[in-house]
């Protein structure tokens, strides 16, 4: 049994900064790469950064230099650090764990999502 729990996601005005969590926890054995993805009004799901187990880290190009992804794997959490916050940034985002279990093989676990929006 799994659970990806994001939080963080608040109102911040243009320009402003946010930093989002995921923790993920239950009978967990190993993870590997996490992630987050967001999910504007009427837009389809979109990557926004992975990092793998060794730390190797990807970003979407309209986040590149503003957004950065970490982790805490004693913690089993995923952060992602956003500066710089554009309008164009506001949606809901999800977390994402490529993990294994003690009875299941390495496969992606989503959360549910936290909102983020930004307005002045």
């Amino acid at each position: 049994h799994v659970q990806l729990v994001a939080s963080g996601g608040v109102l911040v005005q243009p320009g402003g900064s946010l930093r989002l969590s995921c923790a993920a926890s239950g009978s967990i054995l190993i993870i590997n790469a996490m992630g987050w993805y967001r999910q504007a009004p009427g837009k389809d799901r979109e990557l926004v950064a992975t990092i793998t187990s060794g730390g190797s880290t990807n970003y979407a190009d309209s986040v590149k230099g503003r957004f950065t992804i970490s982790r805490d794997n004693a913690k089993n959490t995923v952060y992602l650090q956003m500066n710089s916050l554009k309008s164009e940034d506001a949606a809901v985002y999800y977390c994402n764990a490529d993990l294994s279990t003690f009875f299941k093989r390495s496969m992606p676990y989503w959360g549910k999502g936290t909102l983020v929006t930004v307005s002045s």
